[in-house]
């Protein structure tokens, strides 16, 4: 944003020199220039609101400052270094929603009268940087709000299970600061071992706390060895409950490392992907299911498979493979393609390999939840 301000909007204003400046917690500090040393402008940065000089007026009273002549401003703030041989200056207050956020100096290597429609015209053009910098902190604050929120609902790390490997990636949209409600987990028991994958309808924080309680509901029930067909149907009697008007996909497997199977069982969520050991790779064909939330009285079929030591099941929410415009089957296909031909083993490499390839086919308007496990041979 300050290399915008500093060299695309303001230099058709005329300035040589401009600097731009925000305050946080009462001193005032650089965020942009141009027009001046790097030597020259260090010795502000970090200047208190206490201070004899035009930045920190500006900033305190909220109201613009013009010196049409270098006497005008030595006459003002006798100590004031200039540099070089400017001779005008404007210092503007960044004003947005009534609070003065920073300030924008200018200035000219010629004297300049600042007749009043010039005034009024830079004087516009700082409202409109600050509000423009007050929107870009208002982002990188939700930003991190909503950043610190999502990874907090996700597991910290996955369970270390003897006779399992496991990874898992979570990767945001690339754009917006809206909080997703991917999910997944992995849920080592001593009556069962269990993985889920999930998500919740929206963007929004309504659709994060959900997600958290959807999350919370598959530990409890999976913790307890409930089949996964069970364990869908009593959260889909949750969300009927809960009445949230938010449908959710849901994937929940259960493994069974003795016999070397899973069983699965689906709520409208992807399919997911099985590499087999010699490679071969297919995408699971289950029943298709009711998204949670829709039928209080719906049922869910589990479905058993082999799962033999040395196979990759993969697990994933639809960012991984949905292209707008493009057959999800089809993208679907190409991610088991691209499964069956690399040659990556370790699961941790091979769950950033996957994620690479979404983004590579700029699948990045959706968050991606990925989850890998695999029976040690």
């Amino acid at each position: 944003m300050s290399d915008v301000v500093a060299h695309q909007i303001v230099p058709a204003f005329g300035p040589q020199g401009l600097v731009l400046l925000t305050t946080v917690e009462g001193r005032l500090h650089i965020i942009g220039h141009c027009g001046y040393s790097s030597e020259f402008i260090d010795r502000f940065d970090g200047m208190s609101l206490t201070s004899h000089a035009p930045t920190a007026h500006v900033q305190t009273t909220g109201d613009p400052v013009f010196f049409p002549t270098f006497a005008d401003f030595q006459r003002t703030y006798p100590e004031a270094p200039r540099y070089g041989a400017r001779n005008a200056w404007a210092f503007l207050p960044l004003t947005a929603s009534s609070r003065t956020i920073g300030s924008l100096v200018l200035s000219y290597d010629q004297p300049r009268p600042f007749r009043p429609a010039e005034r009024a015209l830079l004087t516009s053009l700082a409202a409109l940087i600050a509000q423009a910098l007050d929107r870009a902190r208002l982002y990188d604050a939700q930003h991190t709000i909503a950043h610190t929120l999502q990874t907090g609902l996700l597991p910290l790390a996955l369970p270390h299970i003897p006779g399992l490997d496991a990874a898992a990636r979570y990767q945001s949209a690339s754009h917006g600061v809206d909080i997703g409600g991917d999910f997944y987990d992995l849920i080592h028991a001593p009556t069962a071992i269990t993985a889920a994958i999930g998500d919740v309808q929206g963007h929004n924080t309504v659709a994060a706390a959900l997600m958290g309680q959807v999350r919370t509901a598959v530990h409890a029930h999976a913790a307890a060895g409930t089949s996964p067909g069970v364990i869908l149907a009593r959260i889909n009697r949750l969300l009927a409950d809960l009445d949230t008007n938010l449908f959710t996909s849901c994937l929940v497997v259960q493994l069974d490392l003795a016999s070397h199977r899973a069983r699965l069982a689906t709520a409208g969520h992807p399919s997911p992907l099985l590499r087999h050991p010699d490679g071969r790779t297919e995408v699971l064909s289950l029943t298709p299911q009711l998204l949670l939330g829709i039928d209080p009285d719906a049922d869910y079929h589990t479905t058993d498979i082999p799962l033999p030591p040395g196979a990759v099941l993969v697990l994933y929410t639809d960012g991984l493979v949905e292209v707008p415009g493009t057959d999800i089957e089809d993208t679907t296909n190409a991610l088991a393609r691209y499964l069956a031909r690399t040659q990556i083993q370790n699961l941790d490499q091979l769950a950033q390999s996957l994620v690479h390839h979404a983004q590579h086919s700029a699948r990045d308007h959706d968050d991606i939840a990925l989850l890998l496990i695999r029976p040690h041979p």
